[in-house]
């Protein structure tokens, strides 16, 4: 009988799309639309994702456009970015919200660099505290009917081989993130 590694795959993927999430909100000097998935909008009596209640476009390298569906958001939406502290300044130019992502400095890029390590190693851990769980339901099966000891060593290295894969995409998605930070 061979474990289940479905719940260990699940949970290391989420793990791995949070990180992805993270990692896509670090600023590279590049206007992207994910530089404003933090924000939230104070609108209709409650809190709303930004692209819940405008459309963000971002036309060229240096600028981000928001276009509100309600008009009457144009206030909430600047005050939300604002509160972010995402280090930009939004403009409201009559119906729509201008924000310019300014060039980062090299002094910047290397901070960014140090937080995309940081993050990364978040993720490592993440990672590293499924795999703890997962050998402990591997090892919870020693001695049950069924089970040989040579099973549950199988299983111990297919676990690792399958942790060792998580690790290499972390690996991969950090490197791609620091050039395309470092990149001038």
């Amino acid at each position: 009988m061979s474990f289940n590694f479905s719940d260990f795959q699940l949970q290391a993927t989420k793990a791995l799309d949070h990180l992805v999430e993270e990692i896509g909100q670090l600023r590279t000097g590049k206007a992207t639309v994910q530089l404003m998935d933090p924000v939230s909008v104070e609108a209709y009596g409650t809190r709303m994702k930004l692209n819940e209640v405008a459309a963000v476009s971002a036309p060229d390298p240096n600028l981000i456009l928001i276009s509100p569906w309600d008009k009457s958001l144009l206030g909430a939406i600047e005050k939300g970015i604002n509160t972010a502290n995402l280090n930009l300044n939004p403009v409201v130019d009559g119906q729509i919200i201008r924000v310019v992502v300014p060039s980062l400095t090299e002094e910047r890029r290397k901070d960014m660099v140090k937080m995309l390590h940081q993050k990364l190693e978040s993720g490592r851990v993440v990672l590293r505290s499924v795999r703890t769980d997962t050998k402990r339901d591997i090892d919870h099966q020693k001695g049950q009917p069924g089970v040989s000891e040579d099973a549950v060593e199988y299983d111990l290295a297919e676990l690792d081989i399958q942790l060792k894969e998580y690790l290499v995409k972390i690996d991969d998605l950090g490197q791609r993130k620091e050039q395309e930070l470092l990149k001038i």
